[in-house]
């Protein structure tokens, strides 16, 4: 199998789209912007045979219009629940994608909460999952519920431990503060911690993360912790009854945070 290359192109303040290549041609996931896909492309000498994208939020889908202008071949996946333009290749839960180049076979997995119709992408022992899971954290819940964000998380939590999570944003600092305040003794955590402030320091990013290191140090895929638990009812002052009152509470804490 040709070699895959996958390589974060920052945007904005704080996003990220991926590029992923095989030295001739690229995926591009989630480009908000379309200057630095472009650049990429060109300084690369790629051809962009299709577009990826996990929600409709203007920063994951911005530039669709312009790199197809310029790349009018290129396939556009995006969520059949959500009305994107310029997708023309809507998917849904159980969906199988399969490029021939670069060689991706991809399932489609529906993990809606951020958004009612967000997909994210998975195979090769890579997930691609937008704003639906960062490291050491979640997104917001813009549309979906408690229990649309467990239901999301708990299928997300499931995948294998080498798993490799390309989120969408560069937050990981600021959600390991947010995990500190409520599960002060993780060791695991704090060693993760400072490996990501050491590669921020250096202007690297902290992704990809992984299943295993999620599982060991995100909050909201640990709320059966007794200590996160304890936070939580010293915090709101009273004391979640149950995994998905937990997690509620969890993200209305750190909505604020």
């Amino acid at each position: 199998m040709p070699r895959i290359a996958v390589t974060p192109l920052p945007f904005a303040r704080d996003n990220y789209l991926w590029l992923i290549d095989d030295g001739h041609h690229a995926v591009l996931v989630d480009p908000g912007e379309a200057a630095p896909a472009l650049a990429a492309l060109r300084k690369a000498a790629l051809t962009p045979v299709a577009i990826l994208l996990t929600h409709h939020h203007a920063d994951h889908t911005g530039g669709v219009g312009e790199i197809i202008a310029r790349h009018p071949s290129a396939l556009v996946y995006g969520p059949r629940k959500e009305n994107i333009a310029g997708v023309n290749r809507p998917v849904e839960d159980g969906d199988r994608i399969a490029i021939a180049a670069p060689r991706l076979d991809l399932q489609v997995l529906e993990v809606a909460a951020h958004t009612r119709g967000h997909v994210a992408y998975f195979g090769h022992g890579m997930l691609f999952c937008g704003d639906a899971l960062f490291s050491a954290g979640c997104g917001r819940l813009f549309e979906g519920s408690p229990a649309d964000l467990e239901r999301a998380l708990a299928r997300l939590a499931r995948l294998d431990d080498d798993t490799r999570v390309y989120c969408a944003h560069e937050y990981t600092l600021a959600n390991l503060a947010f995990s500190r305040a409520v599960e002060p003794e993780n060791a695991v955590r704090d060693r993760y911690a400072a490996r990501c402030e050491a590669l921020r320091a250096q202007g690297e990013p902290t992704l990809p993360s992984t299943i295993a290191i999620e599982r060991a140090i995100n909050p909201f895929l640990r709320t059966g912790e007794a200590e996160i638990i304890a936070s939580l009812a010293a915090h709101d002052g009273v004391r979640p009854s149950g995994a998905r009152a937990c997690l509620a509470a969890l993200r209305a804490w750190k909505d604020v945070f």
